[in-house]
């Protein structure tokens, strides 16, 4: 299995202590206030030197849970292989796409300097129960990547679906990636894979700390 998207996300919701300010024009919405209140929590996270590494993962993996529709993006992910799954088949694809992504992420995160990277809130657009944040991610030595959170609306709250990295889309990655794995093997071959690649997630996390 290929490995798990870009860096996951390029850091998905990094922001830095030194966050610059939004372009005039592109006012807050709430899809915005939304992730930049998740970016804002991780970042307040990872910047309390307190937090020993198992507390730090707890805290960021709450942050992300709050703001990620990770249902939504795992349906989106199997596409047209998600009607042939029974509830409880949906419901183990759901927890384990949730582990291995919020896993990765936060993995990626304990131990991340955000003192190294900032944020920037670009634009916001909304169009009905749909909405999307442009940033852009950068640090002193490259050039910014240009990073679209996609949200939808649901229950009263806006949910992550996708993030779209310099043109590239999570969900689009992925569900290339598991319909390859689904079409030469099978969806049980797939769920094996990611039974696999969460354990040895855990086991990672767990020889850190």
């Amino acid at each position: 299995m290929q490995r798990w998207s870009r860096q996951v996300i390029v850091s998905v919701l990094v922001g830095s202590l030194l966050l610059a300010g939004p372009l005039r024009w592109a006012e807050a919405g709430e899809p915005q206030e939304k992730v930049k209140g998740t970016v804002d929590e991780v970042v307040a996270i990872l910047a309390n030197h307190t937090l020993q590494p198992p507390e730090r993962r707890t805290q960021i993996r709450q942050a992300v849970l709050q703001r990620f529709g990770f249902e939504e993006m795992a349906q989106r992910t199997l596409a047209q292989h998600w009607r042939t799954l029974t509830p409880p088949q949906r419901q183990e694809f759901v927890a384990l796409f949730t582990d291995l992504l919020e896993g990765s992420y936060v993995h990626r995160m304990v131990n991340a300097n955000p003192e190294s990277q900032s944020v920037r809130y670009v634009k916001e657009t909304i169009e009905q129960e749909q909405a999307a944040v442009h940033t852009e991610i950068g640090n002193p030595r490259d050039a910014p990547a240009t990073v679209e959170y996609r949200l939808l609306h649901k229950a009263g709250d806006w949910k992550v679906y996708d993030i779209v990295i310099e043109g590239i889309s999570l969900v689009n990655n992925y569900r290339t990636q598991f319909n390859t794995i689904i079409t030469k093997d099978s969806y049980a071959g797939l769920v094996k894979q990611m039974r696999l690649k969460r354990d040895q997630e855990n086991a990672g996390a767990g020889a850190k700390g």
